[in-house]
This record gives C-alpha cells, structure tokens and sequence, in this order.
C-alpha cells in the first residue's frame, strides 16, 4: 500500500468522514414526508394475485362446486390438503372431507391452479390467526363459510384476473 493512500485513510478516519456522509443522508431524509402506514387504520395496496386464507366456493343454485378430482391435494408440494370423497345418488361424486391445514400451507397456489371448476380459491384475506394448532385447521365447513361470505370479492377478482389467463 502506498504512503499516499495510507495518509489518505488516516485522515479520512481522522475527520469522521464517512460518520458525517451518514449524517448528510440523515438529515436529507428528516425533514421528508413519512410513508410509515398505521396498520389496522390503514391498509397497503394488494397485488390482484395476492394468495391468503384459503375458500371453498359454490355454484350460483347453492351446491358445491368441489367434484372431488383430488387434483389439489395431488398438487400441493406441503401435502397439505386431504380429500375424501363419496358417490351421491344421481351418480355424482362429490366432498365428504376437505381440509386444509394453514400451518402446512406455504400459500403456493398451485391448488388454485390445478382446480378445473375454480371451487378451491385464495382470496385476500390475510388478516386470520390461530392462537393454538388447532385454530389453523380449516374443514370443509369452514372453507365453504369463507367462501359463502367472500363469494363476491372472489368473484370479483376473478373476473379482474381473467384478461392475464
């Protein structure tokens, strides 16, 4: 190493220069507006492919839109979703046993994509917590609820999310 670039280090250790660069950024920055967003008051922007609480949906006569092809437990890579099925009278297959456990779930979407009649969908729902194991567990009741109570935000985004497919 040179003379010349040791005097260099010495001096610039010497007058705190790269302190006072930090302190310039510090002092650009203080006076500016602040972008810190109050949560429950406040809500950021979602992207229209944000994936959150899972939804069972229903056709628009009320009956389940679930045919039991197992093709998103079949896909989901945390194993997941677990599917038993029944043959109805009329020769129908349809759900007798949909969960899905949340503390599994890695949100991929792939379930969302593999199904063929858009029965098992992720809404935006990300405001859901579980304070023991048990709470994450959802079954096809309560998936059928969410979706039954979201039914037209789904919608909604679907349609919006159509034009992309």
């Amino acid at each position: 190493m040179s003379t010349l670039a040791s005097f260099k280090d010495f001096f610039s250790s010497f007058l705190l220069v790269d302190f006072l660069k930090g302190f310039g950024v510090t002092g650009k920055h203080f006076l500016s507006k602040n972008i810190t967003i109050q949560f429950p008051e406040e809500k950021t922007p979602l992207s229209p492919r944000f994936r959150g609480l899972h939804a069972l949906r229903r056709y628009d006569n009320g009956e389940e839109r679930c045919i039991a092809c197992k093709l998103c437990e079949a896909v989901c890579p945390a194993m997941a979703i677990t599917i038993e099925s029944d043959v109805r009278d009329d020769g129908t297959r349809r759900t007798t046993r949909y969960d899905i456990d949340l503390t599994k779930c890695i949100f991929c979407g792939f379930c969302e994509e593999s199904c063929p009649v858009d029965s098992i969908v992720e809404t935006h729902i990300f405001e859901y917590h579980g304070e023991k194991r048990g709470d994450l567990y959802f079954t096809k009741d309560m998936l059928l609820a969410v979706g039954d109570r979201y039914e037209k935000d789904i919608a909604a985004t679907k349609e919006a999310d159509a034009k992309y497919r």
